[in-house]
Order: C-alpha cells, then structure tokens, then sequence
C-alpha cells in the first residue's frame, strides 16, 4: 500500500514537472521532443502553449503593420509644389511655320517670344490645326523647359493647348489681340508682382511643371485658369476657342 502511494506521488509530481515546463518554458524544438510522448495531458498543454505562442506572434505582426502604414511621409520638398509662377509663359507669335521633314504630325515653329531672335519649337498640331491658320498666329508659350530633341530637331518650349479628354481635338491657347509678344502671363490679380520665373535645370530637376500643369484647365467658359486664379494678360483673359473644361498642356 506503501509503495502505491508512493508511486502516485511521483506521478502526480512528474505531471506537475511537466505541466511546469511547459507553461513557462519557451517553445524550442528540443523541449519539444523531451515533452511530447510523456502523457496526453502534457502534450495537450504543449499544443496549447503552441497556439498561443502562434497568437502572439500574430499580434506582434498585425501591430506592427499599421505602424508602417502609418510611418510619416517625409515632407514634400519644394520641387512638388504647385507654384505657376516658377514657369516662364508668355505671349508669342508664330513668324514661320513648317511641316517637319521627318514627322507627319509634327510642326516647326519660328516664334517670337520678345527675345533677340525666335525660338524654335516642334509642335504635334498638324492633325488639329491647319497650316494656314498656325502662320502669324499668336499664341501661349511655355518658355521654360529644357530644350528636347523632336525628331531631328531641338524644340526650345512648348505651345500650351487646350484638349478634350480624348484627346481628338486640340486648341492651342490664345491671349487678347492687343497683348504684346514677350508678355509674361500670370495668374490672379494677385500675380501681376510674381517672382522671377525657375531656371530651366531647375524646373527639370524639381518637376515644377509635372506640379502645376494637372491644375491647368479651361472653365466652363473657355477661359484657362490654374485653380481657381485666371490666366491673365495686363490686356485680359487667355483663353481658349471653345473648348470648356478641358485640360491645358
């Protein structure tokens, strides 16, 4: 009798051991072959200190993922901001116009832009606007850009037009008949005191017209606009023929 009860003490002691072990011991595989196979129970408290070791590791995880999300985004330096003043517009005449030699759907523009001599500029309005009606035309000039090469030839700007959404009809912007030529344009009353536009290599490099040229647009009236502030000449409004709410380029 002695010695059964003797026994189911070490018993009982050997499953307190056990149940011990498994409960404050980290999961490592060698505890786990030392564990598993000694009784039902204990490999029962060893599948539960799994879970909840799986549990934990899982909240670990999910915490931590809207923390990346959340991480703050660094400050958008000054080359994102959507300025309209860093970018040099003016009014211009077309003095010459030309098929490209080697593109069917490309002008080349001689325009005055009230500097010593023209600019050239490579234009894709053959499809839009004919000939004819690009000669002597006045139009709006962004006079800022880095000069590309089209094809053969190096276009020094671009001829802002308004488009529809899908893009099959295109016009370029017109300022007031009694704008000069060379007049830089600006935006809002407000602007007519705008600082000295971005050099080119600046403009490239801090993507100022990537910025402000989706907030380009003509309103409802045909009149271009960034935001709400008007395109303006000192003698008016630039606008468009006819298209209304359209983007610029």
């Amino acid at each position: 009798m002695s010695s059964h009860l003797n026994a189911s003490r070490r018993s009982a002691g050997a499953r307190k051991y056990v149940r011990d072990a498994v409960a404050f011991t980290p999961y490592r595989p060698s505890t786990a072959a030392r564990v598993t196979g000694t009784t039902p129970y204990a490999r029962a408290i060893l599948a539960v200190r799994l879970q909840e070791q799986r549990a934990q590791l899982s909240a670990i995880c999910n915490a931590a993922a809207p923390a990346t999300e959340a991480a703050p985004v660094p400050p958008a330096s000054d080359a994102a901001a959507a300025d309209p003043a860093t970018m040099d517009i003016r009014v211009g005449k077309i003095v010459k116009c030309e098929q490209h030699p080697d593109a069917d759907s490309l002008y080349v523009e001689q325009i005055d832009v009230g500097e010593p001599e023209p600019r050239t500029i490579v234009s894709g309005l053959v499809t839009f606007v004919p000939l004819e009606a690009m000669q002597d035309r006045k139009v709006i000039v962004l006079c800022n850009l880095k000069p590309r090469n089209m094809r053969g030839i190096k276009s020094n700007g671009m001829v802002l037009c308004a488009s529809n959404d899908a893009h099959d009809v295109v016009e370029p912007l017109a300022p007031p008949a009694e704008a000069p030529v060379g007049e830089r344009v600006y935006f809002g009353e407000e602007g007519k005191n705008q600082a000295a536009p971005a050099e080119p290599n600046r403009v490239q490099k801090k993507k100022y017209w990537e910025a402000v040229q989706p907030l380009l647009k003509t309103d409802g009236e045909a009149i271009a606009r960034f935001g709400d502030a008007v395109m303006l000449t000192r003698r008016g409004p630039v606008r468009a023929a006819s298209l209304a709410n359209a983007s610029i380029a």
